[in-house]
């Protein structure tokens, strides 16, 4: 009789384990995967008005982009390098509560002038503030591209949203920064105009818009640049790693002008495993070509310790994974010189908002324009079925 107990109980054992491991895998993955994006629909579109006056200042030049979750709140960094005004930083309010972005949506609500360790505000020339980030400590991070024409070198640093008073500075590799025998470092006007801070806020992302000049070349027609994507560890203010990223080739349409740019001007964190939104912007003599793409760091190279990637065949180094999410050229709207963008509010219907600005350049021919988008986020146990078993459909 014991001998038969023992064995309908030990299957029942086994199974109980079973079950145990299918479920500590599911959970596992449920924990460790990140956000993957589905889809893109487009919800609206606004500009400000040419030439507005905010506070006796211009407003224009926003080239980066944050939200405030818990005030409902964006605060856009001009890069307006202080010529017409103190260099700052404008709090917006943009109105998605009808699950669209509608005209007269967009409202400034402040301007906030930036000023150094010392309380005093930048000289003129002295910035060129691209990138900006929110903390959770009523506090910003700002990128500045410097000028390598004039060995300026690019920083971040960290601002009150109180008093606008630099907090700290992070330290930049000397990989980065310029020289007077132009052999190494960023080149100009295509340094740091990418920031982000991961959700947990423990880890600071930025990147250069083109290759240093000691890595390869930078962007041409039909030729991409590999661009570097510096990590920052918040927990001591200290640069941890790089990553390769390489800009999509673009072919210029109809170039009368014969002026083309192309880069990466700004990144967006979606989680603390690695994944990130990229804005990809071109210039191609006929308007602008702009791409959206989710990025993963997932089996790419450190490559902090490589001083130079025209050092070493940097064919074996693994670059970060790109998947194209939306060629902006698809939508029917004319695209400026989109250059910032971070995540919104999420919608009435649950799903998570995003917000795209663009740079005027103070040109009288371009426009402060501001894009909306709905983004569908795959659910995490679909993402694993579809995983474990190719051909499930939903």
């Amino acid at each position: 009789m014991q001998l038969i107990k023992k064995i309908f109980v030990l299957p029942q054992i086994w199974f109980f384990l079973i079950l145990i491991t299918i479920i500590s895998i599911i959970f596992t993955n449920l924990a460790s995967n990140g956000v993957e994006i589905s889809s893109i629909e487009f919800i609206g579109e606004d500009t400000l008005p040419k030439g507005l006056i905010f506070q006796n200042t211009e407003v224009g030049g926003l080239s980066g982009i944050t939200y405030n979750s818990k005030n409902n709140l964006y605060y856009a960094i001009s890069d307006e390098r202080g010529q017409k005004a103190a260099t700052h930083l404008y709090t917006l309010k943009i109105d998605l509560s009808k699950g669209l972005l509608e005209k007269g949506g967009i409202i400034p609500f402040s301007l906030t002038t930036l000023l150094n360790e010392n309380g005093k505000i930048f000289l003129p020339g002295e910035t060129d503030t691209e990138g900006i980030a929110l903390t959770n400590k009523a506090t910003v991070f700002v990128s500045s591209e410097g000028d390598a024409t004039k060995l300026i070198n690019p920083f971040i640093k960290e601002f009150s949203l109180y008093s606008g008073r630099e907090i700290a500075t992070l330290s930049i590799p000397n990989k980065f920064l310029p020289d007077k025998t132009n052999q190494k470092g960023i080149r100009n006007n295509l340094a740091f105009e990418s920031l982000t801070i991961a959700p947990d806020n423990k880890h600071l992302f930025t990147a250069t818009e083109n290759a240093l000049i000691q890595d390869g070349v930078a962007a041409k027609p039909n030729i991409g640049s590999p661009c570097r994507i510096l990590q920052y560890n918040l927990l001591n203010n200290q640069p941890e790693k790089e990553f390769l990223y390489q800009t999509e080739p673009v072919a210029p349409f109809l170039n009368l002008i014969g002026k083309f740019a192309s880069g990466l001007p700004d990144l967006l964190a979606l989680d603390n495993q690695g994944h990130f939104l990229s804005l990809e912007r071109s210039f191609t003599g006929l308007g602008f070509a702009i791409s959206l793409f989710q990025v993963s760091l997932e089996e790419a190279d450190d490559i902090h310790n490589i001083d130079s990637l025209l050092a070493i065949d940097f064919k074996n180094v693994k670059p970060v994974k790109k998947k194209l999410l939306l060629d902006l050229r698809k939508l029917d709207v004319l695209l400026d010189n989109i250059e910032g963008l971070t995540l919104g509010p999420k919608l009435a219907d649950g799903q998570q908002s995003l917000i795209l600005i663009s740079d005027n350049n103070f040109n009288s021919l371009q426009r402060t324009q501001i894009l909306a988008f709905k983004l569908k986020v795959e659910n995490p146990l679909i993402r694993l079925l579809r995983r474990l078993l190719p051909n499930f459909k939903l």
